[in-house]
């Protein structure tokens, strides 16, 4: 389809009024706050949470080493535990920005604190993490690794706080928290065979663990979970690893093994121009000829929630790679930019082919509350499905999508690298050569 056609025949998104009325109605999670209260007296059996069942775990970063770990769990709808649990299934169900934050309204975090490399922080003396399979972080463990929610009873030592932590754009939303004094599995829970095969292997470092889960089906969400519970690398470097950073981690590691997948394969024989759009995020994705190179560029409308002022600019970020990769962490679009490298190189990976690739991420006010850089990557992953728009040269692409963007074409020439550069040759990605 020719680009024009295929940008003319784009629909606006319809969940946008409704987002709209949400963020004008997100008084409605205080309601949920409500509700979540009167779950938690209900499920409390004298200062327990007994038949607690917990679909994931939490580990933050505040006064690390020394770290709050967690575990999450429904309080109230134990049987749908599954729901909570962060993944790709919650693009697939179109969850909005509401749906997510009363997910996590009615999660609690159970926590206590942690050292990365000791489970205990009053005895340096006790068992480093990877020999911890008792006690809070053991139990924590149990869940990162096993195949389905696990069944616990938690001991708390006081009532939660009925706080909505909002998150970034990296890492979900938190809920409810409480101090846990101890965590007790109700239940033997299955670890899947290639998890037991990481564990056991003690000389295994942590990125060849990553991409073996990753060819046997496991997706990143799986991964970076039981890479912060400590149970991924060689056996003294084993830690618990902060949930924002695994989530970073993972993206890059499994990105860069599928970066090495598609090096010698062919080039794509056109510029293609994929599109799609999810709670106030527009994503342009341009594929042309060429070896791998990559660039996200991010335009943050004014009025958002990181462009707080409503008579500014446009706010930009790039983050750009070439044929080898970067030698340096990305800054500016921090974990969006591994989350959409993954999404693209998943795709030319599935079709054996390379290319030069420049996302394009447009953040409006509809954009109310960060829900995770989860949006970003399945964002990009579904935009592959369906058709797309053709374009002569990448030059052209960039024009044709430019009238669409909130920038102008000259501003985001100037802000892209990749563009840029691209542009000093059009020759090279015309149709007739």
């Amino acid at each position: 389809m020719r680009l024009d056609d295929y940008i003319e025949e784009l629909e606006p998104d319809e969940e946008a009024q409704r987002r709209r009325l949400a963020k004008e109605k997100s008084y409605e999670i205080t309601d949920h706050l409500e509700e979540f209260e009167q779950n938690f007296e209900r499920a409390l059996s004298g200062d327990s949470l007994v038949g607690s069942t917990a679909p994931s775990i939490f580990v933050g970063r505040s006064n690390y080493p020394d770290i709050p770990v967690g575990v999450l769990s429904p309080v109230g709808d134990e049987n749908a535990a599954e729901e909570y649990v962060t993944d790709g299934n919650w693009y697939q169900e179109g969850y909005d920005i509401p749906d997510v934050l009363q997910r996590r309204t009615g999660l609690l975090n159970s926590n206590k604190r942690a050292n990365v490399d000791s489970p205990s922080i009053a005895s340096r003396l006790t068992p480093n993490v990877h020999d911890a399979w008792d006690g809070f972080v053991g139990v924590q463990r149990e869940v990162a690794i096993a195949d389905r929610p696990v069944d616990l009873e938690i001991g708390l030592d006081d009532t939660p706080d009925l706080g909505l932590d909002a998150g970034t754009d990296v890492a979900t939303p938190r809920g409810p928290r409480a101090n846990a004094r101890n965590a007790e599995l109700r239940e033997n829970p299955y670890v899947p065979k290639p998890i037991k095969k990481t564990l056991e292997d003690d000389d295994w470092q942590a990125q060849g663990a990553m991409t073996y889960l990753y060819r046997r089906g496991f997706d990143v969400y799986d991964i970076n979970s039981i890479l912060s519970a400590g149970a991924l690398g060689e056996t003294e470097q084993r830690r618990l690893v902060p949930t924002r950073w695994s989530i970073t981690a993972v993206d890059d590691t499994v990105g860069q093994f599928l970066r090495g997948r598609i090096r010698n394969a062919p080039s794509v024989d056109e510029v293609q121009v994929w599109a799609n759009e999810y709670m106030g995020n527009r994503y342009w994705v341009i594929l042309a000829p060429g070896n791998w190179e990559f660039e996200l560029v991010e335009m943050k409308a004014p009025g958002s929630i990181w462009n707080p002022d409503p008579e500014g600019d446009t706010w930009m970020a790039s983050a750009s790679e070439g044929f080898d990769g970067r030698s340096s962490y990305v800054e500016e679009t921090a974990g969006a930019y591994y989350a959409a490298r993954l999404a693209a190189l998943e795709h030319l990976e599935s079709i054996g082919r390379q290319a030069k690739c420049l996302v394009l991420r447009e953040v409006s006010d509809d954009y109310w509350a960060p829900v995770g850089v989860w949006q970003v990557r399945e964002s990009v992953r579904n935009a592959f499905d369906g058709e797309y728009g053709e374009a002569e040269t990448f030059h052209d692409a960039v024009a044709e999508v430019a009238t669409q963007l909130p920038v102008s074409h000259a501003r985001l020439r100037r802000k892209s690298e990749l563009a840029a550069g691209l542009q000093s040759n059009l020759s090279a990605f015309s149709a007739r050569d």
